[in-house]
């Protein structure tokens, strides 16, 4: 009995003990629920409306050309922070090891610096110099691609939403020629590697190619900067030329053609369509030579090897696949990688493909060992139709209007400007590098702000 009293005493204890600190629990609950209420009332009566109406002054856009200053030189004092850069090979061999707390300290550190790389000054100078050159302007709709002629040729071509695509001397920025024979959007435009015929994809689920014989140089007689503003005057005020009728039209799609290139050797051309196939396509003829079937979405683009008779499709499906035509049986490899829509994918230097995606990514591979990607770079917006160098440097066209260089082992190079008064000001579709600097300019960019835009990149070391 005595036991069992003693034992009772206790559990009484305990019970008391535990009420007191369920009370003051409960005390403390109320005391924070009442702090919140009387916080989130007094941020109610203070808190500004999330959407400002904007007086139609030129205030709004100061503020927003210095927000952008604030941008360019916020990019420009962190070109030596590198972006997130993965390498396969590294990652799958730490993965596989046990982090110690010292290293997940470290790692939280690189976190934690890498979030604020766009704060933390460096105070260094940009490897490259980037000044826009020419503003092209004359299209009444979004533009797709921009392609440089062959060297020799200083006249660049567009493709543009208004169902139209455009020849442009590229010192004097006239419109040259407009090819009016689509009824749809032109998605694509490629030149002849030889010879002065154009090569268009449309949404009206047709290839064009057509006769671009142009006159790009001045009359002769011009001899001052005021005679030659007088002339390209006069051909602005003056109708442009237009062509209506192609050479040769490509059949075969039940889709809008989203790209269409020339095979190595200019006698056959494939074509990329929302039916998702390609087809191979003979030049001298027009006719269909073969389908080739696999994607299970909508082609987004396609290219082929400059020396090599090889093409790439990108597709929708997330995938790309390599065509080898050099045999006469036709094999295809398929690369997986991404994890949203494949956007481009191109040949580069060292047999070496770039991918590009609307998962923000870039990805490199090589030809050699096509199980992963050498490199990945991890960017801010989905990347469009992209461009690489003769040298490496890659030419990456954002939605969300900037374009950036890298170079094939994932570096950060620089950011084109972007303000008001020069860039892009809507998404941009299509990066394109000249093979050779014309008249100062060795990049050309669009978008759908209806602009072509001819740009100088210069290393700072060449200068």
């Amino acid at each position: 009995m005595y036991i069992i009293g003693i034992n009772s005493q206790i559990v009484d204890i305990q019970m008391g003990i535990l009420f007191v600190k369920l009370k003051n629990i409960y005390m403390s609950c109320q005391e924070v629920c009442s702090y919140q209420r009387k916080h989130h009332s007094a941020k109610r009566k203070t808190r500004k409306p999330k959407y400002v109406s904007v007086s139609k002054s030129n205030n709004s856009f100061k503020v927003h050309d210095k927000i952008d200053l604030l941008n360019e030189k916020l990019e420009k004092e962190t070109y030596d922070k590198p972006d997130c850069i993965d390498f396969e090979n590294n990652i799958s061999k730490v993965l596989g090891k046990k982090l110690s707390s010292a290293s997940q300290k470290s790692k939280t550190a690189h976190k934690l610096k890498a979030q604020t790389s766009k704060i933390v000054s460096s105070f260094k100078t940009p490897s490259f110099n980037c000044t826009l050159v020419k503003d092209y302007s004359g299209h009444k709709d979004g533009v797709w691609e921009v392609s440089v002629a062959r060297p020799g040729v200083p006249v660049i071509g567009t493709a543009s939403a208004d169902h139209t695509a455009h020849i442009w001397g590229i010192e004097s920025t006239r419109n040259l020629l407009q090819y009016q024979g689509h009824s749809g959007s032109v998605n694509s435009i490629r030149f002849h590697p030889s010879k002065d015929l154009v090569l268009t994809g449309s949404g009206d689920c047709t290839a064009h190619i057509w006769q671009a014989v142009l006159n790009w140089d001045l009359p002769k007689g011009q001899s001052s900067e005021e005679e030659l503003d007088d002339e390209i005057e006069d051909r602005i005020d003056s109708k442009i030329p237009a062509l209506r009728t192609p050479v040769r039209e490509l059949f075969g799609h039940t889709g809008a053609v989203s790209a269409a290139e020339w095979i190595s050797g200019a006698e056959q051309i494939i074509t990329a369509s929302w039916d998702r196939l390609a087809i191979l396509h003979d030049v001298e003829t027009g006719t269909s030579l073969v389908q080739l079937a696999g994607h299970d979405q909508e082609l987004t683009h396609t290219a082929t090897h400059p020396t090599q008779k090889l093409a790439v499709t990108s597709s929708r499906d997330t995938t790309f696949r390599l065509w080898d035509f050099r045999e006469s049986v036709h094999s295809v490899s398929v690369f997986q990688g991404h994890v949203e829509s494949v956007t481009s994918v191109v040949f580069a230097k060292e047999e070496k493909v770039v991918s590009s995606s609307d998962d923000r990514s870039v990805k490199v591979w090589d030809l050699k060992n096509m199980r992963s990607p050498v490199a990945t770079i991890r960017l801010d917006s989905a990347v469009n139709r992209l461009s690489v160098s003769p040298n490496g440097f890659i030419a990456i066209p954002h939605d969300n209007r900037n374009i950036r260089l890298y170079d094939l082992t994932g570096q950060r190079l620089a950011r084109l400007p972007r303000s008001s008064r020069q860039g892009h000001n809507r998404m941009v579709a299509c990066a394109t590098w000249a093979d050779e600097v014309l008249n100062g300019i060795n990049l050309f960019t669009c978008g759908f702000d209806r602009r072509v835009l001819g740009w100088s990149i210069q290393s700072m070391k060449d200068l």
